[in-house]
């Protein structure tokens, strides 16, 4: 096999990036698979809800551990004494959020109040952005441990490829605002600084309180005092994340289908990204057309005349899908800077089920154009 054409050996993370529907999961996992087979030891993380990535490898979708995936049938090259593994890990979000509090507790009876409160298991289950948040700390994790050569994280779709980052100081904000701050002030001994119309909102929430039977507020002056303590070591790692996910040794990778209007979408994706200071270093066009035949092949074939005429029709209505294509292609070249390799991942002809379907993927990916080197 050659060697890979995003150069994946000098890379420590991939992540791959981009909109729902077009093979992201797919890709994360060939490309997790290219490595494993020249001669790297992988994780690979999807934050993808859907177990897409873990069914394709054979392995259990409900566990939130890491899961070795058995390479039987593609090989894979030692270095030298070293055995090469691949893993998997489908990120459970609350699982994640639970090992945190356990890391930044004070202490045992801080860290048992906080995973029995109500709001925060509430909290870790359901509030908006969790999941992303947890996605950079089990990111981090798998990162600071010796065991893989490169990690690949696919993400969930989304048109703002800056959530996941986003997400620490969304938390942070939720933790520090107004409304738990007014919900939270009397066991802190903040009544004295709060507003006259606070103190009357205070009022009017325990009656209710006391009425509906809920200890709504008793619950939330709880969680946000056990969460003292355990802000700092929560904004250390969201800094160390945000420079992670910029780092040289981090790659870049936005995956997109020939359609003209994921084109579009994939070309304001890398735009956005390097605005936001995250230069992307691939786009991988997946499902593309394979090369097709000599249309005087047709003639030489033994066949009836009948069947030649239909075989002609059918190459016919694939040329178009081709020029189709390659127009498509056009776009992008347009649109992309020198510095982007565009790669393009050929279709398998039906859903990749097996990691032997992802072996062929990962060994044909084409370097369409090649990169320029940075500067």
């Amino acid at each position: 096999m050659t060697q890979s054409p995003l150069n994946l050996a000098s890379h420590r993370l991939v992540i791959c990036l981009g909109p729902g529907g077009v093979g992201k999961t797919t890709i994360s996992a060939a490309l997790a698979v290219r490595s494993v087979l020249e001669g790297r030891s992988v994780d690979v993380m999807t934050v993808d809800p859907a177990p897409r990535l873990l069914d394709a490898l054979g392995l259990d979708a409900s566990s939130p551990e890491l899961q070795d995936v058995p390479l039987d049938g593609i090989g894979g090259r030692a270095r030298g004494n070293r055995k090469v593994n691949l893993r998997a890990l489908k990120l459970d979000p609350k699982v994640t959020f639970d090992a945190l509090v356990a890391r930044y507790a004070p202490s045992e009876a801080a860290r048992d109040a906080m995973l029995q409160n109500r709001i925060y298991r509430n909290l870790s289950n359901a509030l908006s952005g969790v999941a992303d948040y947890m996605a950079t700390e089990k990111l981090l994790e798998l990162y600071t441990a010796p065991n893989s050569d490169l990690i690949v994280l696919d993400t969930p779709p989304a048109s703002d490829a800056l959530d996941f980052l986003d997400a620490p100081r969304r938390l942070l904000d939720l933790l520090n605002s107004r409304a738990l701050t007014l919900l939270g002030g009397a066991s802190r001994g903040l009544m004295g600084g709060l507003k006259m119309i606070d103190i009357a909102a205070r009022a009017v929430l325990s009656a209710f309180d006391r009425l509906a039977r809920l200890n709504l507020l008793a619950d939330v002056q709880a969680f946000v005092d056990a969460f003292d303590g355990m802000y700092a070591g929560f904004a250390e790692r969201a800094e160390r994340a945000h420079k992670l996910l910029s780092a040289p040794e981090t790659a870049i990778v936005v995956v997109t289908t020939a359609n003209s209007g994921r084109i579009t979408q994939a070309t304001e994706f890398v735009a956005a990204l390097e605005k936001a200071g995250m230069p992307v270093d691939a786009v991988i066009v997946n499902r593309t057309m394979a090369s097709l035949p000599d249309p005087s092949e047709i003639s030489s074939l033994d066949i009836p005349a009948s069947l030649k005429r239909k075989l002609r029709r059918n190459l016919a209505d694939f040329q178009m899908l081709h020029e189709r294509e390659t127009r498509a292609f056009g776009e992008l070249r347009a649109a992309s800077g020198e510095e982007i390799s565009i790669l393009a991942a050929q279709d398998l002809g039906h859903e990749p089920r097996s990691l032997s379907d992802l072996a062929e993927i990962a060994k044909h990916l084409e370097l369409i154009r090649p990169a320029a080197a940075r500067s």
